[in-house]
């Protein structure tokens, strides 16, 4: 579910922050990596061109229509597999390889592609009037209508505070149960129109809706969750200097990374006041510079890159 950009002529899907992520990898030919959020395959493209015959790369993404993508588009390339799934199967999917303690890089490229947000049947967009679905994975799971039918109004508030950061989270799900009584609400524009009169006072330049959509897609893919148990799992994949690279498009997604990175820096949570000595520590990962950002030149080229943001960090044990 890579967010990706389109190119001045339209129709080939560009990653956001491609050179940053190639340079971060420092990718070995012979290296054994994941891409385990291929989108339309920008940055499993720049991989590969950069590994010898003896390098491999797996890619991973809930969505069946980038499966079907990557299936025809690296079909005749041996070093490159595609598996249909969730990220948070990777220990799995790396085990039936023998590449746990192996991988020399791992990538996620979080939030949906620019396919997903285009295409309006997809459900994601609140601006392109379409069936509420936003499901990444399509085959499975209830879509966002038939989420939306059936949640208590309680556990909705919930959802939009907790995932969207949307203040008016009781007045909007309250709206919703309301509206739902009288009709299923079964499109985006049906549940953006009545997200945006519930909200009394709206955000300059941004639509009433953002925060709801975010919530909303978020809680039917389980998109924190799974963030939270990959990482743990990429950890015990990647060998000794192997990099851990995360590209985040919100601050929740930003956090759980931010935090996991800190806690492994640290060598875990220790007591305030609780004598401890360096010889004692245990780190296994170090922070590799800043967060990266896209710069002024590619945010206009691809507005959608504005929020990205990429953490990089090396396994030390």
């Amino acid at each position: 579910m890579a967010a990706c950009r389109m190119n001045e002529e339209g129709g080939t899907h560009l990653p956001v922050l491609l050179d940053e992520v190639i340079e971060g990898l420092v990718i070995q030919p012979d290296g054994f990596y994941v891409d385990a959020t291929f989108g339309r395959g920008g940055h499993s493209q720049a991989i590969l061109n950069q590994l010898n015959s003896a390098g491999r790369l797996i890619a991973l993404d809930k969505d069946p229509s980038a499966v079907a993508f990557a299936k025809q588009r690296f079909a005749d390339d041996p070093r490159f597999m595609i598996q249909h799934g969730s990220f948070a199967n990777l220990e799995k999917i790396l085990k039936n390889q023998d590449w746990i303690g192996k991988l020399t890089g791992i990538l996620f490229d979080l939030g949906v592609s620019s396919p997903q947000l285009d295409e309006a049947e997809r459900g994601f967009s609140f601006m392109r009037d379409g069936k509420l679905d936003m499901r990444m994975d399509s085959s499975q799971g209830l879509d966002a209508a038939q989420w939306i039918a059936q949640i208590k109004e309680e556990e909705l508030a919930n959802v939009l505070w907790e995932y969207g950061e949307e203040r008016f989270s009781r007045r909007i799900a309250r709206s919703i149960v309301e509206k739902r009584k009288i009709n299923p609400i079964t499109t985006t524009k049906e549940l953006a129109d009545i997200v945006s009169a519930a909200i009394p006072r709206w955000e300059k330049h941004k639509h009433p809706a953002t925060r709801s959509f975010l919530a909303i897609r978020i809680a039917i893919n389980h998109e924190l969750d799974d963030l939270k148990q990959v990482l743990d799992q990429s950890l015990e994949a990647l060998t000794l200097g192997g990099r851990l690279l995360v590209i985040s498009f919100h601050s929740l997604e930003d956090r759980i990374v931010k935090r996991f990175i800190q806690y492994h820096e640290r060598g875990g949570d220790f007591p305030k006041g609780l004598p401890i000595h360096n010889d004692m520590l245990r780190p296994r990962l170090k922070r590799l510079g800043r967060a990266i950002k896209a710069s002024p030149k590619e945010i206009a080229f691809n507005p959608r890159a504005r929020s990205a943001v990429l953490r990089i960090a090396e396994k030390l044990l």
